[in-house]
């Protein structure tokens, strides 16, 4: 069973049963992430939420996303407990928090009781990849990137759910919840440790510095700043950019059809994830995460050319930026694993999603202002420099 799951092409069945609970259980659990930002309207509504405070409704999630793997990180907890135990224990506590904001009080006990699932779902996401890691290496980015592609239909789903149900909030949300349960119990009681998966490690307050030595590993988390300086924007505002551009060309029930346009968007991301997963065990992970990136970033700088055209046009464009926007995600994430020390990788990939997550609260918080000043149709220019840099990255780790 150890000695077939070297490679995606060779890996064992029970390998692919592994990854394919785990990916299920990751998109169950993440379905968490955008539960409340997919509703916003409503929500704003039932609690009376300032425009001033609307943005925290995900920011708190990215918040407490990065409270959690600072905490994994520091504590080494990604690497002392088993990641298949993180992963449970994240998704009840998140599928918790998220339920409680149906009887919550106020607009503040709504942040944050969404602070505390972003908390949750730092012991769901890194963990997941962990696990991924263990039962394959030679085509372990094909494998990370189906893993990503499920998180990426998780964050997708309550934007579809959003247009099903209409005006009705509190069932969705509460359909997150349950999704979040099952999936960690799947996890829990069907995943098994793989056989290349990193061993459990005691303490050591030197892991990030050891982690942060290897030049492999700091060029790989340089390239995932870049690319989480776009993403998260983008997947956060663009319903609301959608919605404005079919406002702007006289498109009937643009809110719903906004709602829609997000689900394509990010769900899109899903295919890029895979496909780029297997053709970066074919040319090298670094090259396929510098192509993604660039074209994420021309698709950025060529909404100014589709707000306000016919639909079919803004659908194409954000077909192929959601396409290409998540694609290079999972190949940070194999970087990582491999250039990692191999006794720190828990801490390494946890590290870097808390630097990552911490700086998509910058954009978010900017692009509605930048917005609020120049329109939607040229917002999305600042998301640009990221991925850019990212690119940058990635071409000097291919050296």
């Amino acid at each position: 069973m150890t000695t077939g799951a070297s490679g995606a092409s060779g890996a064992s069945g029970v390998a692919w049963k592994m990854l394919a609970v785990v990916s299920l259980a990751q998109f169950l659990g993440m379905t968490l992430w955008f539960s409340a930002t997919a509703v916003t309207p409503l929500l704003i509504t039932e609690f009376n939420i300032t425009p001033a405070h609307v943005a925290w409704l995900t920011m708190a999630v990215q918040a407490g996303f990065v409270a959690g793997t600072l905490l994994s990180a520091v504590t080494n907890v990604a690497d002392i407990l088993n990641a298949r135990v993180l992963m449970f224990v994240g998704s009840l506590v998140g599928a918790g928090a998220n339920s409680a904001v149906l009887v919550a009080p106020g607009a503040a006990a709504v942040i944050g009781l969404r602070f505390l699932t972003g908390a949750s779902l730092a012991l769901v996401y890194p963990p997941a990849m962990k696990i991924a890691a263990g039962w394959f290496r030679d085509g372990r980015g094909f494998a990370l990137g189906l893993l990503i592609g499920a998180l990426t239909l998780g964050k997708a789903f309550p934007h579809l759910l959003t247009a099903l149900f209409g005006a009705e909030w509190r069932e969705p949300m509460l359909l997150a919840s349950a999704l979040a349960v099952i999936g960690g119990t799947l996890v829990v009681l069907i995943v098994r440790d793989g056989p290349f998966v990193a061993p459990t490690a005691p303490f050591d307050p030197q892991a990030i510095r050891n982690v942060l030595a290897s030049r492999g590993a700091r060029l790989a988390t340089l390239g995932y700043l870049g690319h989480m300086w776009e993403l998260y924007a983008m997947w956060t505002w663009v319903a609301v950019f959608a919605t404005a551009s079919f406002a702007a060309s006289g498109v009937p029930g643009a809110s719903s059809a906004g709602s829609l346009a997000a689900f394509v968007a990010i769900g899109s991301g899903a295919v890029g994830c895979a496909l780029a997963g297997f053709i970066a065990d074919r040319i090298g992970r670094a090259r396929v995460a510098m192509w993604a990136m660039v074209c994420s970033a021309a698709c950025a700088a060529l909404t100014i050319a589709v707000y306000g055209r016919a639909p079919w046009m803004l659908y194409a464009l954000i077909m192929l930026w959601g396409f290409s926007v998540v694609a290079d995600s999972a190949q940070f994430s194999a970087l990582v694993s491999e250039h990692a020390p191999r006794d720190h990788v828990g801490t390494a990939l946890t590290l870097q999603t808390c630097i990552g997550f911490l700086l998509t609260m910058v954009t978010i918080e900017l692009l509605p202002r930048v917005a609020a000043g120049t329109g939607w149709q040229f917002a999305s220019l600042l998301l640009v420099p990221g991925p850019l840099l990212g690119a940058w990255a990635m071409a000097r780790l291919t050296k």
